[in-house]
């Protein structure tokens, strides 16, 4: 009788050890991750249109009223208050203002002569200038004030005394040589515009605050060919110098009424 040996089957085989199964776990947590920025994403980037679309079916669902109101996610570019800017700004309204009313003031004192051309007061980033024809203040090649022109000279002082801006005097001729005691135009120029600081300081005002200048015939205001030209040419310019020269417009005054 043969015997016939039969190993016992087992009821189940066993599964291998899977060590790549944490592949998956990873795989959905990615993909997770995808979905959830593409959702954040599409939140933060609204599309007017879709978004009013939205809007109005919401508010159709619910009686026509309750619509969605815009989002308005716009940052407003408000300005940053500057108090030095400020401050600045100030400066310079009062600068002007003050400027403009001794321009006013010196139109009204020099008007007989204003009217006769003979004196131009104008306000410009300078300052304010009051241009004196020589003739006015002058002889012919000489550099001693007549009588005249010290009274009208002593008015400006008198509006000039308590004003705390820098004055320069600055003298001018017309190009044609002289043969008087001055050996030429600069010499000439420079004591006349001397010679009304001097006045100046007899009638008040701080001599710290005046300039005296001779320019000769170097900066002429019309053409030196004719007499017309040579007689503007001559001149002694009173010029209030501004505190913030950057700041006023040049501005042409008119004769006081």
């Amino acid at each position: 009788m043969a015997f016939v040996y039969r190993r016992a089957r087992r009821k189940f085989d066993e599964e291998p050890e899977n060590h790549e199964r944490w592949l998956i776990s990873y795989a959905d947590f990615i993909t997770l991750l995808f979905a959830f920025f593409v959702v954040m994403y599409s939140i933060s980037s609204v599309n007017e249109g879709k978004y009013k679309i939205f809007s109005d079916a919401l508010g159709d669902a619910f009686g026509g009223q309750g619509a969605a109101r815009r989002i308005d996610t716009d940052i407003p570019n408000l300005p940053l208050p500057n108090p030095a800017l400020k401050r600045r700004q100030e400066m310079m309204k009062r600068e002007r203002t003050q400027l403009t009313k001794l321009a006013q003031d010196l139109m009204s004192t020099m008007a007989p002569l204003v009217k006769e051309g003979k004196v131009r007061v104008t306000q410009t980033s300078r300052g304010v200038s009051v241009e004196i024809n020589a003739s006015v203040l002058f002889e012919p090649a000489d550099a001693r004030l007549t009588n005249e022109s010290r009274e009208a000279l002593r008015a400006v002082a008198g509006l000039l005394k308590n004003d705390p801006h820098a004055v320069q005097v600055e003298g001018h001729t017309d190009n044609q040589p002289i043969r008087t005691a001055f050996a030429s135009n600069w010499e000439l120029s420079a004591v006349r515009a001397a010679a009304v600081v001097r006045l100046f300081i007899d009638a008040g005002v701080a001599p710290e605050r005046l300039t005296a200048v001779g320019h000769a015939a170097n900066h002429p205001v019309a053409p030196n060919d004719t007499a017309e030209g040579r007689a503007r040419n001559r001149r002694v310019a009173v010029t209030i110098l501004s505190n913030l020269p950057d700041v006023v417009k040049e501005i042409p005054t008119t004769p006081a009424q």
